[in-house]
């Protein structure tokens, strides 16, 4: 675990430094930072998009995923856990709270953190090897991210460590039992599906659509089913 111990532990740094400079930027350059870093977000999206060119498994697992999630009600699990630790930690009830700023952060910084490649193959490689090289290449990707996100989004970007320590932990333990259904094959479909899901996170920043990304998380893994599904018949 302790690839995703270092690597919560980078966010909640990086989101600290990131609250040095909240209030003192300027509006105009905080607007035009958060455009430069939703656009970076979209070529990332589009760059892990294209790594498949199983194209039918990538649309078939979005689809399906969607309904999961959205039958799982993540999306609104997600908002009710960030509004509460709002409503907690922000000060909101006092007067002084973001106007959603808290909640926008912490799933925002939840979403960019934990879809990828890198959350899962890392986690695989601790669990299976005691290797944190990966996860360690993450921890200053997304500590760099968080004092972005921190600076423009507050404190709720602080609290994305929760989910991150939870996701990557579940996956370092369970390594042994799924890697066998992990080919390089599957990886690159997970891959391409958090691709998209990250250009979705870029669309959701630039404020051109609201797109309920986190009932979007279980399509992530169809792949790994499909996989399993082929195996078996």
């Amino acid at each position: 675990m302790l690839g995703t111990v270092v690597n919560a532990a980078a966010v909640i740094a990086g989101c600290l430094v990131g609250l040095l400079f909240k209030g003192g930027v300027p509006d105009k350059y905080n607007k035009t930072i958060m455009h430069a870093v939703s656009l970076a977000v979209l070529v990332i999206g589009i760059k892990g998009a294209l790594g498949s060119d199983a194209l039918l498994v990538v649309i078939f697992s979005l689809a399906l995923g969607s309904f999961i999630g959205e039958a799982m009600r993540i999306e609104d699990g997600l908002e009710y856990l960030g509004r509460s630790l709002e409503k907690r930690f922000s000060g909101k009830e006092k007067g002084t709270g973001d106007d959603g700023k808290f909640y926008q952060g912490f799933v925002t910084a939840t979403l960019i953190f934990c879809v990828g490649s890198m959350a899962i193959v890392g986690s695989l490689e601790s669990g299976l090897a005691g290797n944190h090289q990966t996860l360690f290449a993450k921890s200053a990707l997304d500590g760099i991210t968080s004092i972005i996100l921190g600076s423009s989004f507050g404190i709720g970007v602080l609290f994305s460590s929760l989910p991150i320590f939870l996701y990557q932990g579940s996956i370092t333990m369970a390594a042994v039992f799924i890697k066998p259904f992990l080919v390089p094959e599957v990886v690159s479909q997970m891959s391409s599906v958090g691709g998209v899901l990250i250009m979705a996170i870029g669309i959701n920043l630039l404020g051109a659509a609201k797109i309920r990304i986190g009932s979007m998380l279980p399509a992530i893994f169809l792949p790994m089913a499909w996989y399993l599904i082929n195996l078996l018949f």
